[in-house]
């Protein structure tokens, strides 16, 4: 009986630490997924500052930390979220739920929307791994008030066409 528990302890010593780090390449690559999906998928472009400026040329360390620079159009004045701050409060369940959820212009919701779960998780992974940092972003405006901060201006959408005769 004691080779028995010895054995099994062995056993325990050797595979549980060989576990822990398979788990933790398995989250290594599911951080990295994250990271390059961040990148292709203009996540940077309006949620880290100065990136699309510099041309991607902004430390990992800054990115996604909101804007103070706001979208105005037809819909008021929304501006980029600091997601590090947002994703830090939810659970990746949560995050699933609400990155498929209509937001107001200009971000691409449905590109959320039409991503796999798997591809969410994985961006999600990556932005918590990055910890919480920056300020939360202005609040939302109305359509008939100023924002006080710059904003980028959006034309007024077309107008309708005719009815054809």
């Amino acid at each position: 009986m004691r080779h028995l528990i010895g054995a099994t302890m062995l056993l325990a010593t050797a595979v549980l630490p060989l576990h822990g780090i398979a788990a933790d390449k398995k989250d290594d690559a599911t951080i990295a997924r994250g990271r390059y999906l961040a990148k292709i998928s203009g996540c940077n472009d309006c949620h880290t500052p100065d990136y699309a400026m510099s041309g991607g040329q902004v430390p990992e360390s800054q990115w996604l930390v909101g804007s103070p620079v706001g979208w105005r159009g037809p819909w008021g004045t929304t501006y980029p979220s600091n997601l590090r701050l947002v994703l830090a409060g939810m659970s990746e369940d949560e995050w699933l739920k609400s990155a498929r959820k209509p937001l107001r212009p200009p971000m691409p919701w449905f590109t959320l929307r039409d991503m796999s779960d798997a591809d969410l998780r994985s961006l999600y992974r990556f932005v918590r791994s990055l910890g919480p940092a920056g300020q939360p972003a202005p609040a939302y405006v109305q359509p008939n008030q100023a924002p006080a901060g710059p904003v980028i201006t959006f034309p007024s959408p077309p107008p309708e066409k005719a009815a054809a005769r």
